[in-house]
């Protein structure tokens, strides 16, 4: 076995180690005191890693215009509609949480059973029933049976949640009847830790408030997603390999 045991191969090793920890460190030293420097305003589309979007978009609508008249045959009312009507538009879900439970069980059961046979006289043949049965039979107690069972249980459940949040969401689809299917993500980055919250289900344009808003009670197969990715996430969780153990452990 090959021993990494050459001192001029340990000293480059480790001064090569504190070179970059040198460089690191010397940054945050000459940083001290400064308020951190604010990115510059770029064009997005010239960075390196851009990828252009590619949302759903509504259909093309031939626009008539009439001769002499106020009205044209793209509008739904008089006054310009700001709400949402179409793919692609965008609508504010508002998103308030407050739930609740609290359920408190409790179960006794019990129950016992006694059975029993026997042949006190059958004409005089009950004293020939050793021809059939086990000599030495006992004709007044030929069956007995009995059976006990218990069982109580015991559950409490205490949960509360609330959650408060406003967030875009954009219509991605117009059902047959009507009805806009929606679909909303908002992720936001703060010192190695991202939250993450998605919104999607089924609303009826009839809902929708004047300001362009609609309440989460009036979403229809409502998926919401709240949660995160980063550091804290990860150290909120079991480690994957004591979350296989309790899995796999029969006991």
């Amino acid at each position: 076995m090959r021993k990494f045991n050459d001192p001029v191969k340990i000293g480059f090793t480790l001064l090569a180690c504190c070179a970059l920890a040198a460089c690191s460190a010397g940054d945050r030293i000459a940083n001290i005191g400064k308020a951190p420097d604010m990115g510059a305003i770029t064009n997005p589309v010239t960075q390196a890693g851009y990828q252009p979007i590619s949302l759903p978009m509504p259909a093309p609508q031939n626009v008539v215009r009439q001769k002499n008249s106020l009205w044209q045959s793209d509008r739904v009312t008089f006054f310009k509609d700001q709400r949402a009507a179409n793919v692609g538009d965008i609508i504010t879900v508002m998103i308030e949480i407050d739930d609740k439970a609290e359920i408190d069980n409790q179960t006794d059961r019990s129950r016992t059973s006694d059975e029993g046979a026997a042949l006190d006289s059958l004409l005089g043949y009950e004293l020939a029933l050793d021809r059939v049965l086990p000599q030495a039979v006992n004709n007044t107690n030929l069956a007995q049976a009995g059976a006990t069972s218990s069982y109580q249980g015991a559950g409490t459940t205490d949960r509360e949640e609330k959650i408060e949040v406003m967030m875009a969401a954009l219509i991605t689809q117009i059902l047959p009847n009507g009805n806009m299917v929606i679909h909303g993500r908002q992720e936001a980055l703060v010192n190695f830790e991202k939250r993450i919250l998605e919104i999607d289900g089924v609303i009826r344009p009839e809902d929708i408030t004047t300001s362009n808003t609609i309440s989460y009670e009036k979403i229809a197969e409502a998926r919401i997603v709240y949660g995160g990715e980063g550091q804290i996430t990860d150290v909120q969780q079991p480690r994957y390999g004591q979350q296989l153990y309790d899995i796999i452990f029969p006991f």
